[in-house]
């Protein structure tokens, strides 16, 4: 979709209910754009996951194109059984022109207790977004988020996926939790997405084995 716009705000709730499974996607990419007015856009994302249920977050990546200002925000309420998987993927410009600026927060809550409470920005504005530290000269970033109970008997290991020395890097790593978080970034939006399929398909198949009996 074309939005948000500059001065927009979103907002989009979702609930599953005890039992259920709920696979959430786009049909295409989000599209930030410089609005009318030069006040930022929000886009707030709340899903609530009850006892035994699943969300799946799937979305099309955000593309912040130049001289957007967008802040997205995602919190996300999990039952002690519940299962989340939350794929998010942002290039930082369209193709030969600069990058938009986005802010993103991620507050994950399950029983009650914070599970994952992380903020980061990218783009002009940004002090060392683009430094060795954080994007080192990257334009595309995206991450996984994966909940499941049968982490708890055995926490996942960290890996890092590097597919070529050009194509960036990811890292899976386990949380302090029944959680796995893939970070990655890339050169563009195809070798992300490439980072991202490699880091999940071990993502599955690491919660695949340690649920078994």
């Amino acid at each position: 979709m074309s939005a948000p716009l500059g001065g927009d705000r979103l907002r989009i709730e979702a609930t599953a209910q005890p039992g259920a499974r709920l696979h959430i996607t786009s049909a295409a990419a989000t599209l930030a754009l410089r609005g009318a007015t030069a006040e930022h856009a929000t886009y707030d994302i709340r899903l609530t996951v009850a006892e035994h249920a699943e969300i799946r977050w799937v979305p099309k990546p955000l593309i912040c194109a130049a001289g957007s200002n967008l802040r997205q925000t995602w919190t996300i309420d999990l039952a002690p059984t519940a299962r989340l998987v939350l794929r998010e993927e942002q290039l930082l410009g369209r193709t030969g022109e600069p990058p938009g600026q986005v802010t993103t927060r991620l507050t994950v809550r399950r029983g009650g207790r914070t599970l994952l409470d992380q903020e980061a920005t990218y783009g002009p504005g940004a002090p060392g977004w683009d430094g060795p530290a954080v994007l080192a000269g990257y334009r595309a970033t995206g991450q996984i988020l994966t909940v499941d109970p049968a982490y708890e008997a055995t926490p996942s290991d960290t890996r890092l996926f590097d597919l070529t020395p050009d194509d960036g890097h990811a890292l899976l790593a386990p949380l302090a939790g029944p959680a796995t978080l893939v970070t990655a970034t890339a050169p563009d939006g195809h070798r992300l997405r490439r980072l991202l399929n490699t880091a999940q398909a071990a993502t599955r198949h690491s919660a695949s084995t340690h649920s078994e009996p």
